[in-house]
């Protein structure tokens, strides 16, 4: 507390800076007194500076004219048409430029406006003391200052503000009518290279505008504002064609569509401020506030990274919940599609376990040995996924995305719990079947297995150090319920990977490349190309995102081996089929099979119950929605099960066809959340 007793006070730092003639150390010195203690003093500092200038008018006067004199001799317009806009250069550009600016900043001219505003207001943590000031006593403190202005400093700092504010909003909509042409944004949709786009209209409409308030003419603004509204419009329509699946989105749309938003909102507000001859203080204060707090989130790389990456996180979760729709069996002929698509998966996951400990045997290296199994894993998943069988933990991360496009809102706000709730008895109706029919399958096929093979070689295929540690690898007390998050993690990764995946196939038009790619033309006929082409189209993404699980669930043992850090994984499928090899090879007792078994069902449980529910946070977040309450789709669920107990494990009990019927015709018409 020495540095705040021994500080000048405010009437004395007032004055020095005053005969130094210095408005800029005046202000700096003013921010820094508010900024102590994380702006606790920001109003007392304000209440203090009132006093003193009701007190002193004297004093009051020289500031007035010192501010005025000052500002009369700055640009003004870069700063309307910088702060809080972002770059033309781009996301990446841009978060490296502001990394830079932390770590080696630039060198600021106190005669820019810019760079002032940037060395008022340093941190992201400044908007915390602006907005600790109440708007009143800013508007107090602006009048007060106006009062003690000469006339004739008032209108020559009200002509200059508004002259700057004009060439502002005309570079402004030329930047807006610009933004029309880029490739991008074409991509997205063709209509603007049309004259008439809304971004070229609002360029035409703003030039008379401008022209009438420097002429001091009258001018209908009304269909200025309509224009302002259809390119809102026009954003949002882009936007939603990126976040869609079949167009995709990248950093630089996401990006440049914020840039056009921030655009958008700046003519607004400009026009709003400088559309009456006479600027008032309230609107000055609006404008002065609008930039200091866009002064301020320019240092935060943070907020950065969360507005650009909003929407490609969106047009991600999006497709994953597209595929999603495919995990959810609705009656009784998609349950047992389901079960069929689960058993069949179960087959070849009781070979891929098989395989993986024959290369446990064969390779000593552990390195190499993580990367053979990651290799078993996902070529092992892709061939599962493209015979059109299922593996059940894939599934959460799917049907998440999808609960979360389910989730809607009323005109209270409120999320539509019964809607969901069926929803939800729909997905551990799916999931269940899935997971019953990989881990009997699994279990059942790998018991044979190993059954066959004892009686070939006349000895267990397990001996009985492998089966002890089959066991103990399923043991809720030697961390398996931790190694089974951990693939529950990658799970949800696995998902995250297929949206981003299936984004940018989208995004590349991969379909069109590979149809008329050069080396594809030599080597496949035309019909050949555009069957790889729709396949790749359709699949790129879930074949991607397979491969990367496949190696994810391979390396993660080897990474924990390196490190020492207790890093594994346990997948409930491939641990059901672990334990038909140590049953059958170890000749255990029926009780030590089904205390096997529960330990693998917890181990699903938990698979199941990670990824679902990170994927439900991401996907909730990305969509920039909640779910209101969990007690009110709880209730409608127990009222669910409580009316229709067999629904939540079997295809009984169902809403009549009719039903499903009205339901499918009102997604069809677009009354879905979807």
């Amino acid at each position: 507390m020495k540095w705040l007793i021994e500080s000048p006070s405010l009437e004395q730092s007032i004055t020095t800076h005053l005969a130094d003639n210095n408005a800029f150390a005046l202000l700096q010195d003013l921010a820094q007194r508010m900024r102590r203690r994380k702006g606790k003093y920001a109003a007392q500092t304000i209440h203090e500076l009132h006093i003193l200038l009701n007190q002193n008018h004297e004093l009051c006067t020289k500031i007035a004219k010192l501010l005025v004199d000052w500002l009369c001799g700055l640009r003004l317009y870069p700063l309307f048409i910088s702060a809080g806009i972002f770059s033309r250069d781009g996301f990446r550009s841009e978060l490296l430029a502001r990394w830079y600016e932390k770590i080696n900043p630039s060198y600021k001219d106190v005669s820019d406006l810019r760079d002032v505003f940037t060395l008022l207001f340093s941190s992201a943590d400044d908007c915390h003391w602006l907005d600790a000031v109440p708007n009143r006593d800013w508007l107090a403190l602006l009048n007060i200052l106006r009062q003690h202005t000469s006339e004739h400093d008032r209108d020559t700092i009200q002509r200059y503000i508004y002259k700057e504010g004009l060439h502002a909003l005309e570079m402004l909509s030329i930047w807006v009518a610009a933004e029309a042409l880029e490739p991008d944004l074409l991509r997205l949709d063709k209509k603007l290279l049309d004259l008439d786009s809304p971004f070229v209209a609002l360029k035409r409409e703003i030039t008379p505008w401008i022209e009438a308030h420097v002429t001091q003419t009258e001018f209908d603004d009304r269909h200025l504002y309509v224009m302002l509204n259809q390119c809102r419009k026009q954003v949002e329509k882009l936007r939603k064609k990126g976040t869609g699946t079949g167009a995709g989105s990248s950093m630089s749309v996401a990006h440049l569509l914020e840039r056009l938003e921030q655009t958008l909102n700046r003519i607004t507000l400009l026009l709003n401020v400088f559309s009456r001859n006479k600027i008032t203080p309230q609107r000055v204060l609006h404008l002065a506030g609008t930039l200091a707090h866009a002064a301020a989130a320019q240092h935060s790389l943070t907020r950065l990274w969360k507005s650009s990456v909003k929407m490609l996180s969106r047009s991600i979760t999006q497709n994953t919940s597209h595929h999603g729709e495919h995990y959810i069996s609705r009656n009784k002929k998609e349950y047992m599609a389901m079960f069929y698509s689960a058993a069949g998966g179960g087959v070849l996951i009781a070979l891929m376990s098989w395989f993986k400990i024959y290369l446990g045997t064969q390779i000593h290296n552990h390195f190499w040995l993580a990367v053979a199994s990651g290799l078993n894993y996902g070529i092992g998943f892709m061939i599962i996924y493209m015979l059109g069988l299922t593996v059940a933990t894939k599934q959460p991360a799917m049907t998440a995305s999808r609960f979360a496009a389910a989730v809607e809102r009323n005109d209270k706000g409120k999320a539509i719990d019964k809607k969901l709730a069926n929803l939800l008895v729909d997905v551990l109706r799916s999931q269940s079947v899935a997971v019953f029919g990989n881990v009997f399958v699994a279990i059942t096929l790998a018991s044979v297995i190993a059954g066959c093979l004892a009686l070939i070689r006349h000895q267990p295929m397990l001996d009985a150090e492998q089966v002890a540690y089959q066991l103990k690898a399923i043991n809720p007390l030697k961390l398996s319920l931790w190694y089974a998050a951990i693939a529950g993690v990658w799970l949800f990764c696995s998902g995250i990977i297929s949206g981003f995946f299936d984004n940018r196939c989208d995004y590349l038009n991969l379909r069109m490349r590979l149809r008329h790619h050069p080396i594809l033309k030599i080597m496949l006929p035309e019909k050949a190309r555009a069957k790889l082409a729709d396949y790749m189209h359709h699949n790129y993404g879930s074949l991607m995102g397979n491969l990367c699980f496949g190696m994810l669930l391979g390396m993660t043992g080897f990474v924990g081996h390196a490190t020492g850090l207790p890093l594994d994984i346990r997948h409930v499928a491939f641990s059901s089929a672990n334990v038909g090899y140590a049953v059958v090879s170890g000749g255990l007792s029926f009780g030590q099979f089904l205390q096997a078994l529960c330990f693998v069902l917890m181990i699903g449980a938990v698979n199941l119950w990670v990824s679902f529910s990170i994927t439900l946070w991401v996907a909730l977040r990305s969509r920039e929605t909640t779910i209101d309450s969990w007690w009110g789709i709880m209730r409608d669920l127990r009222q669910i099960i409580k009316e229709r107990p067999l629904s939540l494990f079997l295809p009984l009990q169902l809403p009549s066809e009719s039903v499903a019927k009205k339901t499918e015709t009102k997604k069809e018409n677009g009354t879905s959340s979807e």
